[in-house]
């Protein structure tokens, strides 16, 4: 059944904006299909904005763009299902998309069977141009109905960007994941304030409707149509895949993937990294700790004090995973190495229940054995540490 778990797969925007065709999308098929993203979890593959002519036909329908796509949607459709790939549109619940062509308000039902004729099994649903008079509620909640009337089992994207307090009604009206953000840029600081923003609404994600932090820019470099403000590096993008899996959200890449460096296409394919995301029990991160930091201040000389307190910028998460295990996560926002310290009594163990975590490094395999009590951690500028760790009884003192 759809929607059980975190959606997994690609979408064109981040990179190509309104430059696809037929060729690309079959191309970006036979890579998943032929090199280990299938198998990883990545099913869908979806086209956003622009596929379309800015004018429906004489009986109201949509009309793939001949130019881009001479053999129309259902033949794409058909190689990507013909790939072992599900396959996903775009329209928009406003009178136009977001990049100005017809969109599916008052559409909706008609739509809906357009798109199962043609094998569609994702719908990203956008929210621009919408009519100030209507209601943003009733209309996800027609193009719900529309879908499930369709004949057709589609995973209903819903992107309202959290307008109208998203999270606590898209679950209701039987969307399977919703947009809670703005749109995601190729720069720490876009991914970072994305998933800060969503910190408190995590818990309102789960199985069948999850929140959605967009699209991934793993792997972009700042090449393509999101490309804004100064690249990320290696580690921040580690930063940024581990976060979403972390989170629990949907993992849909964004990069081209036909050109992907070596290093960012084994994060993306990242065993344990994804089990994260897709665990059995979807629960939520804990946040451990946010702590603070005394830095020197930049104009020292001039200062009345000479150190200044920094907010926020070390967080220390602990995730329940299935298996009775958990994930420690540990990620330093400075530029700066810092050094992290998790309290086990903050995470709910506390050194008189006579127990410790056997941790493991999740990127090196390095096996830490039983600690107990607290776990001290230094951590990269700008970078992150993970743990998958069990409770063990143990007696005497810290290993």
């Amino acid at each position: 059944m759809i929607g059980k778990k975190p959606a997994m797969g690609w979408n064109s925007w981040n990179t190509f904006g309104n430059n696809i065709t037929e060729e690309l999308l079959l191309q970006i098929a036979d890579v998943m299909a032929e090199q280990g993203y299938k198998e990883a979890g990545y099913e869908y593959l979806v086209i956003d904005d622009c596929w379309a002519l800015k004018e429906r036909d004489m009986q109201g329908n949509l009309v793939p763009d001949p130019e881009k796509f001479p053999h129309g949607i259902k033949a794409v459709a058909d190689y990507v299902h013909n790939r072992g790939l599900k396959f996903g549109i775009y329209s928009c619940a406003g009178i136009l998309t977001c990049a100005g062509y017809p969109s599916s308000y008052d559409h909706e039902f008609q739509d809906a069977r357009l798109f199962a004729e043609w094998g569609v099994d994702f719908l990203k649903y956008d929210f621009c141009n919408f009519p100030e008079n209507a209601d943003c509620v009733n209309r996800y909640h027609i193009m719900s109905m529309a879908l499930k009337a369709s004949g057709r089992e589609i995973l209903f994207s819903a992107c309202n960007w959290g307008m109208h307090d998203s999270w606590n009604w898209m679950r209701s009206i039987g969307v399977h994941m919703y947009r809670s953000t703005g749109d995601i840029f190729d720069n720490y600081q876009s991914f970072m304030s994305i998933f800060q923003s969503q910190l408190e609404h995590l818990s309102q994600s789960g199985p069948y409707c999850y929140n959605d932090m967009d699209m991934l820019t793993v792997g972009m470099y700042n090449q393509g149509n999101v490309a804004i403000g100064k690249p990320c590096t290696d580690n921040e993008y580690k930063m940024q895949f581990s976060l979403w899996c972390l989170a629990g959200v949907p993992l849909i890449l964004g990069a081209d993937i036909r050109t992907l460096a070596p290093k960012m296409k084994e994060l993306l394919l990242n065993k344990e990294l994804i089990a994260i995301d897709q665990d059995e029990e979807c629960r939520p991160p804990f946040v451990v700790s946010k702590r603070s930091v005394m830095v020197p201040v930049e104009n020292r000389e001039d200062a009345i004090e000479p150190l200044r307190r920094v907010k926020d910028k070390l967080f220390t998460f602990l995730k329940h995973v299935s298996g009775n295990e958990f994930i420690i996560a540990y990620y330093n926002l400075f530029e700066e190495e810092q050094e992290i310290l998790c309290t086990f009594a903050d995470a709910g163990i506390p050194y008189a229940c006579g127990y410790g975590l056997a941790m493991k490094d999740i990127f090196t395999g390095e096996d830490l054995g039983v600690i107990r009590d607290y776990h001290r951690v230094s951590v990269s500028g700008h970078d992150c540490r993970l743990y998958r760790c069990r409770l063990v009884p143990c007696n005497g003192y810290r290993a």
